[in-house]
C-alpha cells in the first residue's frame, strides 16, 4: 500500500508540474519563468487597453503592439 501512494504521488506530481514543461523542451523553472513573463506582458496589455478605453488618445498601439510580439514570442518557440 505504502509503494501505490508514492507512486500515486510521482504520477501526480508529473502530471501537474512536469508532463507539460517537458513538451516544449523546458524544465520546470524555465517553463515558471516563461509564464510569469507572458503573464505580465498580457496584464500590461490589459492596462493598456482599460487606459485606452477610458482616454481614447492614449495607449492607441500598445496593446496590440504587445501582443503582437507575445505571438512572435509563442510562434519562435514552437
Amino acid at each position: 500500500m505504502h509503494q501505490t501512494n508514492a507512486s500515486s504521488r510521482s504520477g501526480l506530481l508529473n502530471r501537474w508540474f512536469l508532463s507539460h514543461p517537458a513538451s516544449v523542451d523546458e524544465t520546470y523553472f524555465q517553463h515558471m519563468r516563461f509564464a510569469f513573463s507572458f503573464a505580465f506582458w498580457l496584464g500590461l496589455a490589459g492596462c493598456a487597453a482599460l487606459v485606452h478605453a477610458v482616454f481614447p488618445a492614449l495607449c492607441e498601439t500598445t496593446a496590440s503592439r504587445i501582443l503582437r510580439r507575445l505571438m512572435a514570442r509563442m510562434e519562435a518557440r514552437h
